[in-house]
């Protein structure tokens, strides 16, 4: 794995819309490694938190740079802003990092899983890709991955570093926060990269045998509820086998989740 910041004298790669872009890394191979350095900068550097990026990084930022306008979390810059100022476009980035960190927060409410779950318009096809997604976890890394390094309090969403979720049909950033927030609490994941289709999430240890049947049972909730053919999908039986052997979850949030997937 070859890695580089950007804070070196002319990076090969452009920040593009990750304002806090820290680390980028080439030939990562194995989602575990991103992991691994994900956690070692974040055990390194406890006042900051680490997010990356995952599938295409430049569909990514494309995404991201849309989903950041949303009218909840859009601030608008200061009258005569001068954007060739980098001392004034890092103190931008941070009020609209601290703005879109705020509004997310204060979006939270025990309702938010419930109001998700049966949400995304998914098919069988999609079903299947998320096994197969999980399965094959590795193949979600793009040559290049980026991470993030983000001043946030530890109580604060990561996803207002990277917001996704721009189409209409997607979860936007706010149900995808409210998943992100429902796992951590009742299953123990949380999330570590952040992609313009699909999404990683970890836990300090692989789930067991109970553990790994109540998140699948949330997860068919989360992609099936009102649809008894999606709820009978077989995948449901072979998931939590697979997610025993690992500490990561990935999920799709886009419509098309397996031509996403392909």
């Amino acid at each position: 794995m070859k890695t580089g910041f950007f804070a070196q004298p002319h990076p090969p790669y452009r920040r593009a819309n990750y304002g806090f872009a820290y680390q980028w890394l080439e030939e990562v191979g194995r989602l575990a490694a991103l992991l691994a350095q994900v956690e070692a900068l974040r055990a390194a550097d406890p006042d900051h938190r680490y997010l990356a990026t995952l599938d295409d990084v430049q569909q990514c930022s494309y995404t991201s740079g849309h989903a950041s306008m949303d009218d909840r979390l859009y601030l608008d810059s200061p009258a005569g802003m001068d954007w060739d100022d980098p001392a004034q476009e890092a103190a931008w980035n941070l009020q609209a990092l601290q703005h879109r960190a705020l509004q997310l927060r204060q979006a939270q409410n025990p309702s938010s899983w419930a109001a998700v779950c049966g949400s995304l318009s998914t098919s069988p096809d999609d079903i299947a890709a998320l096994v197969a997604a999980n399965r094959s976890q590795d193949a979600l890394l793009d040559d290049v991955v980026y991470i993030q390094r983000l001043p946030l309090a530890s109580d604060d969403p990561l996803i207002a570093g990277q917001p996704n979720g721009y189409f209409s049909a997607d979860w936007d950033s706010f149900q995808n926060h409210a998943i992100h927030q429902h796992l951590a609490q009742q299953h123990g994941y949380q999330l570590f990269a952040m992609g313009a289709s699909w999404m990683a999430l970890a836990r300090a240890e692989p789930p067991n045998a109970a553990q790994a049947q109540a998140l699948v049972r949330d997860l068919r909730l989360l992609y099936a509820t009102g649809d008894e053919e999606l709820l009978a999908h077989p995948g449901w039986q072979a998931l939590p086998v697979l997610l025993q052997s690992q500490r990561s979850l990935v999920l799709g949030y886009t419509e098309d989740m397996a031509d996403r997937w392909e």
